[in-house]
């Protein structure tokens, strides 16, 4: 007779999906935007919406919400390696 043990594969931690991640992100920083309206707010947002726009892990209708929120046009999908270096000049 042998002992049954549970399997260590049977508790895994989780990891949220890519896209409830950024769209975390991108709330996080919309509502700092939204309570502070400093043009750092602003930047980060735009910095944010724009990586995970060009990532695709932001939708056409989530980019056209945050662009008519910050009351400008559409948020565009950048190159991820333009992206990053416009959030790294921003700070």
């Amino acid at each position: 007779m042998q002992a049954q043990h549970q399997s260590s594969s049977g508790t895994k931690a989780t990891t949220p999906a890519r896209q409830l991640l950024a769209t975390a992100m991108i709330g996080a920083a919309l509502i700092g935007y939204q309570i502070h309206k400093t043009p750092d707010a602003r930047t980060r947002l735009v910095s944010l919406a724009t990586m995970a726009r060009s990532l695709g892990e932001l939708t056409d209708r989530d980019a056209a919400v945050v662009a008519q929120l910050l009351g400008n046009s559409p948020i565009q999908r950048a190159s991820p390696s333009i992206a990053i270096a416009n959030q790294e000049s921003s700070q």
